[in-house]
């Protein structure tokens, strides 16, 4: 009974490396979405205080 299992377990192991990395990758978009949902305000202003900044430089800045 063992070596039939044994058997199966061999023959249906394709099929698992695809789940799992699914599974990883559905794991790690969700935590994407949820840190820039945390944190998507702050990072707009963080762009905004540098554009700011930086508005100023370069030779067509103006007077």
């Amino acid at each position: 009974m063992f070596t039939h299992l044994k058997i199966w377990l061999a023959t249906h192991e394709k099929g698992q490396d695809l789940s799992e990395y699914a599974l990883l990758i559905g794991l790690i978009a969700l935590v994407v979405v949820g840190a820039v949902t945390l944190l998507g305000g702050d990072i707009a202003q963080v762009f905004t205080d540098i554009g700011t900044s930086v508005s100023g430089w370069g030779p067509f800045a103006g007077p």
